[in-house]
């Protein structure tokens, strides 16, 4: 063979071996940001499996906060019903997703605020075990949040870096979006008992 033979060869199996290992490396992301994604909206399932719970044990002592726990239920109800699959993921729909979410962690923070004025209901031990599992879901929220704002960060260095960023426009890998505190979230939430 000739030498200018071998040399073309040589190239072009470097090329295909970087095609190849760049390809992979984009679809390895692309699933760790699905993965993480699962886990985000599990958490936020595990969250409104737990607020049914939470509302029965509250409506014995708070008959008449009728009006509270509705709204509790609607925007479980809500959020419940947004779901948004990881190909899917907009600002729109990821702006949507959020204030679906919101409006559940703003509902239960005025179920927790009526929970101070009945001293048997904090008293009461069902109560407090739903408390503390939904606090440490929501810690788990903020966790899976977190790691996917990792990958999906990860994922977008690798999809705009060069030169992963031809094969990226060729196969149609495209950036995903993260997490941003909602709107007004630099806000402290009033808490009135009037």
């Amino acid at each position: 063979m000739k030498k200018s033979t071998i040399i073309v060869i040589a190239v072009a199996a470097i090329v295909v071996i970087w095609g190849i290992s760049g390809y992979n490396g984009l679809v390895s992301g692309e699933e760790t940001v699905g993965n993480a994604w699962a886990n985000v909206e599990a958490s936020y399932q595990r969250r409104a499996d737990l607020i049914p719970q939470l509302v029965n044990t509250v409506k014995g002592y708070a008959k008449h906060e009728k009006s509270t726990l509705e709204e509790v239920v609607a925007a479980r109800s809500k959020a419940t019903q947004m779901t948004i699959s990881v190909d899917d993921l907009s600002e729109e729909n990821m702006r949507k997703y959020q204030q679906a979410q919101g409006e559940i962690g703003a509902a239960l923070g005025r179920l927790m605020a009526i929970s101070e004025s009945y001293p048997e209901l904090k008293a009461n031990e069902n109560f407090s075990e739903l408390q503390a599992q939904l606090e440490g879901t929501e810690n788990r929220i903020n966790e899976a949040r977190k790691t996917y704002n990792a990958s999906v960060k990860a994922y977008n260095v690798s999809v705009r870096r060069f030169p992963n960023n031809i094969l990226a426009s060729l196969f149609g890998f495209d950036r995903k979006v993260e997490f941003k505190a909602a709107e007004g979230a630099d806000k402290a939430p009033e808490v009135s008992f009037d």
